[in-house]
Protein backbone atom coordinates (compact mmCIF):
# COMPACT_ATOMS: atom_id res chain seq x y z
CA UNK A 1 0.00 0.00 0.00
CA UNK A 2 1.22 3.52 -1.16
CA UNK A 3 1.58 6.27 1.21
CA UNK A 4 -1.14 8.60 1.29
CA UNK A 5 -0.27 12.42 -0.03
CA UNK A 6 -2.04 14.96 2.20
CA UNK A 7 -1.93 19.34 1.77
CA UNK A 8 -2.84 21.29 4.94
CA UNK A 9 -3.24 24.68 3.34
CA UNK A 10 -3.18 27.08 5.37
CA UNK A 11 -2.59 25.38 9.12
CA UNK A 12 -2.24 28.77 11.16
CA UNK A 13 -5.54 30.79 12.16
CA UNK A 14 -4.32 34.24 11.86
CA UNK A 15 -0.43 34.51 11.12
CA UNK A 16 0.92 34.13 7.59
CA UNK A 17 0.77 31.53 5.19
CA UNK A 18 2.37 28.18 6.12
CA UNK A 19 1.31 24.85 3.93
CA UNK A 20 2.32 21.59 5.78
CA UNK A 21 2.12 18.63 3.36
CA UNK A 22 2.44 15.09 4.33
CA UNK A 23 2.58 11.42 3.77
CA UNK A 24 0.92 8.85 6.06
CA UNK A 25 1.09 5.00 6.11
CA UNK A 26 -1.24 2.93 8.72
CA UNK A 27 -2.84 6.17 10.55
CA UNK A 28 0.99 7.62 11.18
CA UNK A 29 2.41 10.02 9.08
CA UNK A 30 5.83 9.14 7.80
CA UNK A 31 7.10 12.21 6.17
CA UNK A 32 6.49 16.02 6.44
CA UNK A 33 7.35 19.12 4.57
CA UNK A 34 6.74 22.71 5.88
CA UNK A 35 6.23 25.05 3.43
CA UNK A 36 6.32 29.02 3.77
CA UNK A 37 4.43 30.67 1.00
CA UNK A 38 4.45 34.35 1.38
CA UNK A 39 8.08 35.87 0.75
CA UNK A 40 7.71 40.03 1.48
CA UNK A 41 11.75 40.90 1.43
CA UNK A 42 11.64 43.76 3.83
CA UNK A 43 15.53 42.96 4.40
CA UNK A 44 16.04 44.70 1.03
CA UNK A 45 13.34 47.19 1.76
CA UNK A 46 15.21 48.57 4.40
CA UNK A 47 18.74 48.96 2.51
CA UNK A 48 19.67 52.85 2.38
CA UNK A 49 17.26 53.73 4.66
CA UNK A 50 18.69 55.85 8.10
CA UNK A 51 19.23 53.14 10.55
CA UNK A 52 17.42 55.04 12.95
CA UNK A 53 14.34 54.74 11.11
CA UNK A 54 14.32 50.63 10.99
CA UNK A 55 12.82 49.91 14.06
CA UNK A 56 8.99 51.49 12.61
CA UNK A 57 9.61 49.17 9.30
CA UNK A 58 10.84 46.37 10.82
CA UNK A 59 7.33 45.93 12.84
CA UNK A 60 5.55 45.63 9.75
CA UNK A 61 7.33 42.31 9.46
CA UNK A 62 4.42 40.77 11.60
CA UNK A 63 1.09 42.47 13.16
CA UNK A 64 1.02 40.68 16.20
CA UNK A 65 4.66 40.77 17.18
CA UNK A 66 5.53 43.95 16.54
CA UNK A 67 7.14 45.70 19.05
CA UNK A 68 9.65 42.66 19.49
CA UNK A 69 10.79 43.28 16.27
CA UNK A 70 11.41 47.16 17.26
CA UNK A 71 13.21 46.62 20.36
CA UNK A 72 15.60 44.17 18.56
CA UNK A 73 16.17 46.71 15.62
CA UNK A 74 16.80 49.30 17.94
CA UNK A 75 19.46 46.91 20.17
CA UNK A 76 21.06 46.35 16.93
CA UNK A 77 21.36 49.56 15.80
CA UNK A 78 22.45 50.58 19.26
CA UNK A 79 25.33 47.77 19.35
CA UNK A 80 26.23 49.29 16.24
CA UNK A 81 27.05 53.02 17.25
CA UNK A 82 27.67 51.74 20.84
CA UNK A 83 24.81 54.04 22.33
CA UNK A 84 23.87 54.03 25.80
CA UNK A 85 20.42 53.69 27.09
CA UNK A 86 18.93 55.56 30.17
CA UNK A 87 18.06 53.34 33.01
CA UNK A 88 14.26 54.67 32.86
CA UNK A 89 14.03 53.69 29.02
CA UNK A 90 15.38 50.13 29.88
CA UNK A 91 12.52 49.75 32.47
CA UNK A 92 10.21 50.92 30.37
CA UNK A 93 11.07 49.09 27.44
CA UNK A 94 11.37 45.85 29.15
CA UNK A 95 7.50 46.73 30.18
CA UNK A 96 6.32 46.72 26.65
CA UNK A 97 7.97 44.09 25.32
CA UNK A 98 6.77 42.04 28.79
CA UNK A 99 3.12 42.82 28.51
CA UNK A 100 3.59 41.65 25.00
CA UNK A 101 4.53 38.86 25.60
CA UNK A 102 1.71 37.72 27.90
CA UNK A 103 -0.91 39.11 25.98
CA UNK A 104 0.72 37.04 22.96
CA UNK A 105 0.72 34.15 24.84
CA UNK A 106 -2.49 34.44 25.94
CA UNK A 107 -4.20 35.16 22.59
CA UNK A 108 -2.17 32.05 21.55
CA UNK A 109 -3.29 29.81 23.86
CA UNK A 110 -7.31 30.71 23.72
CA UNK A 111 -7.61 32.15 20.58
CA UNK A 112 -5.77 30.38 18.34
CA UNK A 113 -4.31 27.10 19.78
CA UNK A 114 -7.39 26.03 22.22
CA UNK A 115 -9.67 24.93 20.36
CA UNK A 116 -7.34 21.85 18.81
CA UNK A 117 -8.48 20.58 22.32
CA UNK A 118 -11.56 22.22 23.21
CA UNK A 119 -15.04 21.00 21.27
CA UNK A 120 -17.28 23.98 21.11
CA UNK A 121 -20.03 21.85 20.36
CA UNK A 122 -20.01 19.82 23.10
CA UNK A 123 -20.40 22.79 25.38
CA UNK A 124 -24.05 22.95 24.58
CA UNK A 125 -24.31 19.71 26.77
CA UNK A 126 -23.04 20.85 29.80
CA UNK A 127 -24.65 21.62 33.10
CA UNK A 128 -24.02 25.10 33.56
CA UNK A 129 -24.31 24.56 37.83
CA UNK A 130 -22.09 21.40 37.13
CA UNK A 131 -19.73 23.67 35.15
CA UNK A 132 -19.89 26.53 37.91
CA UNK A 133 -18.56 23.61 40.27
CA UNK A 134 -15.85 22.11 38.05
CA UNK A 135 -14.58 25.93 38.01
CA UNK A 136 -14.50 26.47 41.45
CA UNK A 137 -12.66 23.27 42.26
CA UNK A 138 -9.62 24.62 40.28
CA UNK A 139 -9.79 28.38 40.75
CA UNK A 140 -11.68 31.57 42.67
CA UNK A 141 -11.97 33.48 39.31
CA UNK A 142 -14.96 35.22 40.05
CA UNK A 143 -16.72 35.24 36.89
CA UNK A 144 -17.30 31.02 37.40
CA UNK A 145 -20.90 31.25 38.16
CA UNK A 146 -23.46 29.01 36.99
CA UNK A 147 -25.05 32.12 35.39
CA UNK A 148 -22.07 33.15 33.39
CA UNK A 149 -21.75 30.06 31.72
CA UNK A 150 -25.80 29.70 30.72
CA UNK A 151 -25.60 33.06 29.08
CA UNK A 152 -22.50 31.84 27.22
CA UNK A 153 -24.07 28.46 26.24
CA UNK A 154 -27.23 30.46 25.17
CA UNK A 155 -25.04 32.73 23.16
CA UNK A 156 -23.17 29.63 21.28
CA UNK A 157 -26.65 28.06 20.98
CA UNK A 158 -28.59 30.64 18.76
CA UNK A 159 -25.08 31.07 16.81
CA UNK A 160 -25.81 27.38 15.65
CA UNK A 161 -29.41 28.22 15.87
CA UNK A 162 -29.21 30.74 13.29
CA UNK A 163 -27.18 28.01 10.76
CA UNK A 164 -23.55 29.71 11.93
CA UNK A 165 -20.66 29.33 14.75
CA UNK A 166 -19.36 33.03 13.95
CA UNK A 167 -16.22 32.87 15.37
CA UNK A 168 -16.44 29.04 15.85
CA UNK A 169 -17.00 27.93 12.04
CA UNK A 170 -14.72 25.32 10.28
CA UNK A 171 -13.71 23.58 13.51
CA UNK A 172 -13.38 19.70 13.34
CA UNK A 173 -16.39 19.75 16.09
CA UNK A 174 -17.13 15.91 16.86
CA UNK A 175 -13.80 14.35 16.08
CA UNK A 176 -13.07 11.28 18.38
CA UNK A 177 -9.56 13.27 19.31
CA UNK A 178 -11.74 15.42 21.77
CA UNK A 179 -11.68 14.34 25.27
CA UNK A 180 -12.88 17.02 27.45
CA UNK A 181 -16.26 16.66 29.00
CA UNK A 182 -19.04 19.26 27.82
CA UNK A 183 -18.30 20.95 31.05
CA UNK A 184 -14.60 21.41 30.70
CA UNK A 185 -15.11 22.76 26.95
CA UNK A 186 -18.15 25.23 28.39
CA UNK A 187 -15.97 26.84 30.75
CA UNK A 188 -12.50 27.43 27.88
CA UNK A 189 -15.23 28.70 25.68
CA UNK A 190 -16.57 31.10 28.52
CA UNK A 191 -13.14 31.92 29.35
CA UNK A 192 -12.13 32.13 25.70
CA UNK A 193 -14.59 35.19 25.45
CA UNK A 194 -13.20 36.27 28.36
CA UNK A 195 -9.83 36.64 26.91
CA UNK A 196 -10.59 38.63 24.35
CA UNK A 197 -11.90 41.70 26.72
CA UNK A 198 -8.87 41.14 29.22
CA UNK A 199 -6.12 41.16 26.00
CA UNK A 200 -8.00 44.70 25.26
CA UNK A 201 -7.56 45.77 28.46
CA UNK A 202 -3.86 45.28 29.69
CA UNK A 203 -2.63 46.20 25.84
CA UNK A 204 -2.99 49.35 26.84
CA UNK A 205 -0.03 49.70 28.96
CA UNK A 206 1.54 49.50 25.49
CA UNK A 207 -0.50 52.89 24.36
CA UNK A 208 0.56 54.97 27.40
CA UNK A 209 4.15 54.60 26.78
CA UNK A 210 4.27 53.80 23.39
CA UNK A 211 1.29 55.79 21.98
CA UNK A 212 -0.18 53.07 20.04
CA UNK A 213 -1.34 49.60 19.52
CA UNK A 214 -0.19 47.50 17.78
CA UNK A 215 3.08 49.21 16.26
CA UNK A 216 4.08 51.11 19.49
CA UNK A 217 7.03 53.48 19.01
CA UNK A 218 10.10 53.16 19.76
CA UNK A 219 13.75 55.40 19.87
CA UNK A 220 17.38 54.87 19.21
CA UNK A 221 18.93 55.62 21.99
CA UNK A 222 15.78 55.55 24.55
CA UNK A 223 12.01 55.48 24.44
CA UNK A 224 9.88 58.47 22.73
CA UNK A 225 8.01 59.40 26.19
CA UNK A 226 8.33 61.69 28.44
CA UNK A 227 8.28 61.23 32.58
CA UNK A 228 7.14 64.34 34.14
CA UNK A 229 4.69 64.28 37.21
CA UNK A 230 3.46 67.79 37.07
CA UNK A 231 2.41 67.86 33.14
CA UNK A 232 -1.00 65.79 32.08
CA UNK A 233 0.75 64.87 28.70
CA UNK A 234 3.39 63.07 30.01
CA UNK A 235 4.10 59.53 32.00
CA UNK A 236 2.64 60.79 35.21
CA UNK A 237 1.14 59.33 38.61
CA UNK A 238 -2.22 58.90 36.48
CA UNK A 239 -0.91 56.91 34.19
CA UNK A 240 1.44 55.07 36.74
CA UNK A 241 -1.75 54.31 38.19
CA UNK A 242 -3.23 53.05 35.01
CA UNK A 243 -0.28 50.81 34.22
CA UNK A 244 0.15 49.39 37.91
CA UNK A 245 -4.12 48.15 37.44
CA UNK A 246 -3.13 47.20 34.15
CA UNK A 247 -0.68 44.55 35.57
CA UNK A 248 -2.63 43.62 38.30
CA UNK A 249 -5.17 42.33 35.93
CA UNK A 250 -3.00 41.29 33.75
CA UNK A 251 -1.14 38.77 36.40
CA UNK A 252 -4.37 37.78 38.40
CA UNK A 253 -6.34 36.67 34.53
CA UNK A 254 -2.98 34.51 33.78
CA UNK A 255 -2.77 32.85 37.29
CA UNK A 256 -6.86 32.14 38.28
CA UNK A 257 -7.96 31.63 34.64
CA UNK A 258 -4.98 30.38 32.00
CA UNK A 259 -2.68 28.70 34.33
CA UNK A 260 -5.84 26.35 35.56
CA UNK A 261 -7.07 26.01 32.34
CA UNK A 262 -3.75 25.00 30.91
CA UNK A 263 -3.80 22.52 33.60
CA UNK A 264 -6.95 21.18 33.75
CA UNK A 265 -7.44 20.22 29.65
CA UNK A 266 -3.55 19.07 30.07
CA UNK A 267 -5.06 16.36 32.61
CA UNK A 268 -7.26 15.10 29.46
CA UNK A 269 -4.57 15.18 26.94
CA UNK A 270 -1.28 13.32 28.63
CA UNK A 271 -0.28 10.94 25.60
CA UNK A 272 0.74 14.16 24.01
CA UNK A 273 3.75 14.32 25.93
CA UNK A 274 4.75 11.90 23.97
CA UNK A 275 3.89 13.41 20.65
CA UNK A 276 5.93 15.78 18.69
CA UNK A 277 8.99 15.82 19.98
CA UNK A 278 11.20 17.32 17.88
CA UNK A 279 14.71 18.65 17.25
CA UNK A 280 16.63 17.90 20.29
CA UNK A 281 18.56 20.42 20.58
CA UNK A 282 17.51 23.84 21.77
CA UNK A 283 18.43 27.21 22.29
CA UNK A 284 17.79 30.79 24.48
CA UNK A 285 19.63 34.01 24.51
CA UNK A 286 17.66 34.63 28.15
CA UNK A 287 14.64 35.12 29.60
CA UNK A 288 11.03 35.95 28.23
CA UNK A 289 10.93 39.24 26.97
CA UNK A 290 14.96 39.93 27.61
CA UNK A 291 16.99 42.08 24.31
CA UNK A 292 20.63 43.03 24.83
CA UNK A 293 22.58 45.28 22.39
CA UNK A 294 25.35 43.00 20.88
CA UNK A 295 26.18 39.14 21.65
CA UNK A 296 24.30 37.99 25.04
CA UNK A 297 27.06 37.21 27.82
CA UNK A 298 25.65 36.85 31.11
CA UNK A 299 21.91 36.47 30.27
CA UNK A 300 21.23 33.13 30.59
CA UNK A 301 22.17 32.25 27.48
CA UNK A 302 22.57 28.48 26.17
CA UNK A 303 22.35 25.86 24.29
CA UNK A 304 21.00 22.07 25.03
CA UNK A 305 22.81 20.08 22.67
CA UNK A 306 21.75 17.06 21.04
CA UNK A 307 19.21 15.75 23.83
CA UNK A 308 21.46 16.83 26.84
CA UNK A 309 18.91 18.56 28.55
CA UNK A 310 20.90 18.63 31.71
CA UNK A 311 24.31 20.53 30.15
CA UNK A 312 24.19 23.64 28.83
CA UNK A 313 26.59 24.91 26.17
CA UNK A 314 27.84 28.32 26.12
CA UNK A 315 26.01 30.17 23.11
CA UNK A 316 28.38 31.67 20.49
CA UNK A 317 26.90 33.25 17.23
CA UNK A 318 29.63 32.90 15.39
CA UNK A 319 28.14 29.05 14.73
CA UNK A 320 24.96 30.61 13.01
CA UNK A 321 24.72 29.85 9.55
CA UNK A 322 21.33 30.13 7.43
CA UNK A 323 21.15 27.98 4.39
CA UNK A 324 19.10 27.83 1.65
CA UNK A 325 19.15 24.22 0.03
CA UNK A 326 15.29 24.07 0.23
CA UNK A 327 14.14 27.57 0.17
CA UNK A 328 13.70 30.12 -3.14
CA UNK A 329 17.00 32.11 -2.78
CA UNK A 330 20.21 31.97 -4.08
CA UNK A 331 23.74 33.00 -3.02
CA UNK A 332 26.44 33.96 -5.15
CA UNK A 333 28.74 30.54 -3.87
CA UNK A 334 25.80 28.62 -4.30
CA UNK A 335 23.06 26.55 -2.23
CA UNK A 336 24.67 23.93 -0.01
CA UNK A 337 26.88 26.61 2.01
CA UNK A 338 25.39 28.55 5.21
CA UNK A 339 26.16 32.23 5.40
CA UNK A 340 26.47 33.65 8.78
CA UNK A 341 23.62 36.72 8.92
CA UNK A 342 26.33 39.29 8.60
CA UNK A 343 27.59 37.60 5.14
CA UNK A 344 23.30 37.35 4.57
CA UNK A 345 22.00 37.69 1.54
CA UNK A 346 17.95 37.84 1.05
CA UNK A 347 18.08 37.29 -3.16
CA UNK A 348 14.35 35.67 -3.99
CA UNK A 349 14.70 33.20 -6.75
CA UNK A 350 11.82 31.31 -6.79
CA UNK A 351 11.62 27.51 -8.65
CA UNK A 352 8.84 25.67 -7.75
CA UNK A 353 5.90 24.49 -9.90
CA UNK A 354 3.26 26.54 -11.58
CA UNK A 355 -0.07 26.71 -11.18
CA UNK A 356 -1.75 24.02 -11.23
CA UNK A 357 0.46 21.98 -8.90
CA UNK A 358 0.06 18.78 -6.67
CA UNK A 359 2.99 19.30 -4.50
CA UNK A 360 5.44 22.05 -3.40
CA UNK A 361 7.62 19.06 -2.00
CA UNK A 362 7.75 17.43 -5.27
CA UNK A 363 10.98 19.61 -6.07
CA UNK A 364 14.52 20.14 -3.86
CA UNK A 365 13.19 23.75 -3.14
CA UNK A 366 9.42 23.75 -1.67
CA UNK A 367 9.48 27.01 0.64
CA UNK A 368 10.19 30.73 1.46
CA UNK A 369 11.86 30.27 5.12
CA UNK A 370 15.32 29.52 5.18
CA UNK A 371 17.20 26.90 7.01
CA UNK A 372 18.90 28.84 9.94
CA UNK A 373 21.65 25.72 11.92
CA UNK A 374 23.51 26.19 15.13
CA UNK A 375 27.17 24.26 14.86
CA UNK A 376 24.84 23.00 11.71
CA UNK A 377 22.10 21.52 14.01
CA UNK A 378 18.47 22.11 13.22
CA UNK A 379 17.36 24.49 16.66
CA UNK A 380 14.25 24.33 18.42
CA UNK A 381 13.50 27.74 20.46
CA UNK A 382 10.52 29.16 21.85
CA UNK A 383 9.10 29.04 25.46
CA UNK A 384 10.29 25.42 26.45
CA UNK A 385 13.75 26.18 25.09
CA UNK A 386 14.10 29.14 27.55
CA UNK A 387 12.72 27.42 30.74
CA UNK A 388 14.47 24.00 29.81
CA UNK A 389 17.90 26.14 29.60
CA UNK A 390 16.83 28.08 32.37
CA UNK A 391 16.34 24.65 34.20
CA UNK A 392 19.41 23.12 33.52
CA UNK A 393 20.96 25.83 34.60
CA UNK A 394 19.42 25.73 38.06
CA UNK A 395 17.55 28.80 38.09
CA UNK A 396 15.47 28.61 40.77
CA UNK A 397 12.29 30.14 40.12
CA UNK A 398 11.94 27.98 37.20
CA UNK A 399 13.21 24.52 38.83
CA UNK A 400 10.16 25.42 41.31
CA UNK A 401 7.74 26.38 38.84
CA UNK A 402 8.21 23.97 36.22
CA UNK A 403 8.76 21.27 39.08
CA UNK A 404 5.20 21.73 40.38
CA UNK A 405 3.68 21.05 37.02
CA UNK A 406 5.53 18.31 36.30
CA UNK A 407 5.02 16.70 39.31
CA UNK A 408 1.05 17.52 39.17
CA UNK A 409 0.83 15.80 35.38
CA UNK A 410 2.98 12.86 36.52
CA UNK A 411 5.54 13.95 33.93
CA UNK A 412 9.41 14.31 32.96
CA UNK A 413 11.39 17.39 32.08
CA UNK A 414 12.49 15.50 28.97
CA UNK A 415 8.77 15.72 27.88
CA UNK A 416 8.83 18.99 27.52
CA UNK A 417 10.64 18.63 24.13
CA UNK A 418 6.91 17.39 22.76
CA UNK A 419 3.50 18.70 21.69
CA UNK A 420 1.85 19.01 25.09
CA UNK A 421 5.76 20.12 26.61
CA UNK A 422 5.54 23.18 24.49
CA UNK A 423 1.68 24.21 24.82
CA UNK A 424 2.44 23.64 28.85
CA UNK A 425 6.03 25.41 29.19
CA UNK A 426 4.03 28.28 27.19
CA UNK A 427 1.47 28.98 30.31
CA UNK A 428 3.92 28.75 32.97
CA UNK A 429 6.55 31.14 31.23
CA UNK A 430 2.90 33.70 31.26
CA UNK A 431 3.22 33.23 34.77
CA UNK A 432 6.65 34.19 35.26
CA UNK A 433 6.92 37.02 32.73
CA UNK A 434 3.16 38.34 34.74
CA UNK A 435 5.25 38.47 38.05
CA UNK A 436 8.60 40.17 36.48
CA UNK A 437 6.15 43.04 34.95
CA UNK A 438 5.18 43.98 38.46
CA UNK A 439 9.04 43.87 39.65
CA UNK A 440 9.97 46.00 36.41
CA UNK A 441 6.72 48.52 37.20
CA UNK A 442 8.41 48.81 41.31
CA UNK A 443 12.08 49.53 39.70
CA UNK A 444 10.68 52.13 37.55
CA UNK A 445 8.63 53.35 40.27
CA UNK A 446 11.84 53.80 42.36
CA UNK A 447 13.52 55.38 39.83
CA UNK A 448 11.30 58.13 39.42
CA UNK A 449 11.37 58.80 43.20
CA UNK A 450 14.75 59.03 43.21
CA UNK A 451 14.12 61.52 40.15
CA UNK A 452 15.85 59.32 37.62
CA UNK A 453 13.21 60.29 34.57
CA UNK A 454 15.92 60.37 31.46
CA UNK A 455 13.99 57.75 29.10
CA UNK A 456 16.40 59.35 25.53
CA UNK A 457 20.07 59.87 25.44
CA UNK A 458 20.64 62.68 22.37
CA UNK A 459 24.60 62.12 22.42
CA UNK A 460 24.98 59.99 19.46
CA UNK A 461 22.04 60.86 17.49
CA UNK A 462 24.09 63.49 15.75
CA UNK A 463 25.35 60.92 12.18
CA UNK A 464 28.15 63.03 12.19
CA UNK A 465 29.48 60.85 15.61
CA UNK A 466 29.28 57.84 14.16
CA UNK A 467 31.78 56.20 12.30
CA UNK A 468 32.17 55.05 8.71
CA UNK A 469 31.55 51.76 9.22
CA UNK A 470 29.36 49.65 11.58
CA UNK A 471 27.70 46.37 12.40
CA UNK A 472 25.66 45.37 14.99
CA UNK A 473 23.23 42.86 16.46
CA UNK A 474 20.12 43.12 18.51
CA UNK A 475 19.04 39.63 20.45
CA UNK A 476 15.62 39.21 22.02
CA UNK A 477 13.42 36.49 23.34
CA UNK A 478 9.92 37.16 21.42
CA UNK A 479 7.64 34.97 22.52
CA UNK A 480 8.39 32.32 20.03
CA UNK A 481 11.49 31.98 21.01
CA UNK A 482 15.04 33.75 19.91
CA UNK A 483 14.96 36.95 17.84
CA UNK A 484 17.91 38.52 15.86
CA UNK A 485 18.48 41.64 13.97
CA UNK A 486 21.50 41.83 12.15
CA UNK A 487 22.60 45.45 11.19
CA UNK A 488 25.70 46.87 8.84
CA UNK A 489 25.98 50.77 8.50
CA UNK A 490 27.75 52.21 5.53
CA UNK A 491 27.99 56.34 6.13
CA UNK A 492 25.35 56.40 7.72
CA UNK A 493 23.04 54.73 5.85
CA UNK A 494 21.81 50.70 6.24
CA UNK A 495 24.18 48.82 3.66
CA UNK A 496 23.00 45.12 4.79
CA UNK A 497 20.03 43.69 7.06
CA UNK A 498 19.40 40.57 8.17
CA UNK A 499 16.57 38.85 10.26
CA UNK A 500 16.52 35.86 11.83
CA UNK A 501 12.99 35.01 13.67
CA UNK A 502 11.71 32.28 16.18
CA UNK A 503 9.08 30.95 13.20
CA UNK A 504 12.42 30.48 11.17
CA UNK A 505 14.36 28.44 13.47
CA UNK A 506 11.28 26.42 13.99
CA UNK A 507 9.89 26.40 10.33
CA UNK A 508 12.85 25.81 8.54
CA UNK A 509 12.71 23.31 5.79
CA UNK A 510 15.48 20.78 4.99
CA UNK A 511 19.42 21.53 5.12
CA UNK A 512 21.94 20.65 3.14
CA UNK A 513 22.65 17.17 5.21
CA UNK A 514 18.91 16.54 4.66
CA UNK A 515 18.17 17.34 8.56
CA UNK A 516 14.18 18.00 9.02
CA UNK A 517 13.48 21.73 10.22
CA UNK A 518 11.61 21.19 13.69
CA UNK A 519 8.17 21.37 12.80
CA UNK A 520 9.17 18.61 10.04
CA UNK A 521 11.03 16.59 13.13
CA UNK A 522 7.73 17.24 15.38
CA UNK A 523 5.33 15.44 12.73
CA UNK A 524 7.92 12.79 10.73
CA UNK A 525 11.30 12.05 13.24
CA UNK A 526 9.45 10.07 15.36
CA UNK A 527 7.01 7.79 13.44
CA UNK A 528 4.49 7.87 16.21
CA UNK A 529 2.48 11.00 15.14
CA UNK A 530 -1.29 9.76 14.77
CA UNK A 531 -3.93 11.13 11.82
CA UNK A 532 -6.69 9.67 12.64
CA UNK A 533 -8.77 11.36 10.15
CA UNK A 534 -6.76 12.65 6.94
CA UNK A 535 -10.16 15.07 5.86
CA UNK A 536 -9.96 16.40 9.55
CA UNK A 537 -6.31 16.34 10.58
CA UNK A 538 -6.99 17.76 14.13
CA UNK A 539 -3.81 15.94 15.69
CA UNK A 540 -1.47 18.38 13.12
CA UNK A 541 -2.98 21.24 13.75
CA UNK A 542 -2.01 20.31 17.57
CA UNK A 543 1.67 19.89 17.06
CA UNK A 544 1.98 22.57 14.51
CA UNK A 545 0.22 25.59 17.06
CA UNK A 546 2.05 24.20 19.83
CA UNK A 547 5.10 26.44 18.44
CA UNK A 548 2.82 29.09 17.33
CA UNK A 549 3.38 29.63 14.28
CA UNK A 550 4.60 33.06 13.00
CA UNK A 551 4.95 32.81 8.75
CA UNK A 552 5.02 36.17 8.27
CA UNK A 553 7.67 36.93 10.91
CA UNK A 554 9.43 33.77 9.13
CA UNK A 555 9.88 34.76 5.42
CA UNK A 556 9.92 38.64 6.37
CA UNK A 557 4.01 38.96 -2.20
CA UNK A 558 4.56 36.02 -3.57
CA UNK A 559 1.55 33.19 -3.13
CA UNK A 560 0.64 30.53 -5.47
CA UNK A 561 -2.49 27.80 -5.61
CA UNK A 562 -3.09 25.22 -7.84
CA UNK A 563 -4.77 21.87 -7.98
CA UNK A 564 -3.90 19.39 -5.11
CA UNK A 565 -4.39 15.89 -4.58
CA UNK A 566 -5.96 16.54 -1.23
CA UNK A 567 -6.01 19.58 0.48
CA UNK A 568 -7.71 20.10 4.03
CA UNK A 569 -7.65 23.65 5.66
CA UNK A 570 -6.39 23.78 8.88
CA UNK A 571 -9.22 25.86 11.21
Amino acid sequence: MSPERIVIDPITRIEGHLRIELETEGGKISRAWACSTQFRGIEKILQGHDPRDAWAITQRICGVCTGIHAIASVRAVEDALKYPVPKAAELIRNLVTGIGTVQDHVIHFYHLHALDWVDVTSALKADPEKTARLAASISTWPNNSASRFREVQQKVGTSIAGGQLSIFTNGYWGHPAYRLPPEANLMAVSHYLEALEWQRDIIKLQTIFGGKNPHPNFLVGGMACAINMDNQLTINEVSLQQIEGMLRRARRFVEEVYYPDLMAIAGFYKEYADIGISSPTLMAVGESGYSCSGTPSESGAGVLVDGAYDRVVPFDHLKIAEYITSAWYSYPDGDKAGRHPWQGETNPRYSGPTPPYKQLSDGQKYTWSKAPRYDGRPVQVGPNARLMVAFARNHQPTVALVSKALQTLGLKKEQLNSTLGRTLCRCLETVQVAGHLEQWFAGLREAINQGDTKTFNPGKWDPGTWPRSAQGVGFAEAARGTLSHWVQIENGRISRYECIVPSTWNSSGRDQDGKQGPYEEALAGSGNHPLLDPKRPLEVLRTIHSFDPCISCAVHLFDATGCLLKEVKGV
